[in-house]
């Protein structure tokens, strides 16, 4: 996740036109987007896989404040071992899927059964 982790310094409300390039270039080529004081943002080549980074995303920031809310040092991961993890994880993914592939169905299955309208 963090090899495809950007950072963008909160300017107010992101609505000026003069913005958009800098956002533009904090994503550069990762796919999710951490918008300092303001949210996240995560990309894909489809709705599957910007669902899933998201996810997995915003899930990793729920971890880490209820971390720092104990008090207690962090310990860091080593780089190398994130890096391992990074690759490993690549190597699960679907062809032509992304990290959406092996999800999705199911979700979308979920959906179905809540409240198939948003198919409409």
């Amino acid at each position: 996740m963090l090899a495809s982790l950007g950072y963008h310094d909160f300017e107010g409300p992101a609505l000026r036109d003069d913005e958009k390039p800098r956002l533009v270039a904090d994503l550069g080529d990762k796919t999710s987007l951490i918008l300092r004081n303001h949210g996240l943002l995560t990309v894909g080549e489809t709705v599957a896989e910007a669902f899933v980074s998201m996810y997995y995303l915003e899930a990793s920031c729920a971890i880490q404040v209820r971390a720092q809310a104990g008090g207690g040092e962090l310990i860091p991961v080593p780089k190398e071992i994130l890096d391992d993890s990074y690759s490993r994880m690549q190597q699960t993914e679907r062809p032509g899927g992304g990290r959406g592939a092996l999800v999705w169905p199911g979700l979308l299955r979920r959906l179905d059964r809540v409240d198939p309208s948003y198919r409409n």
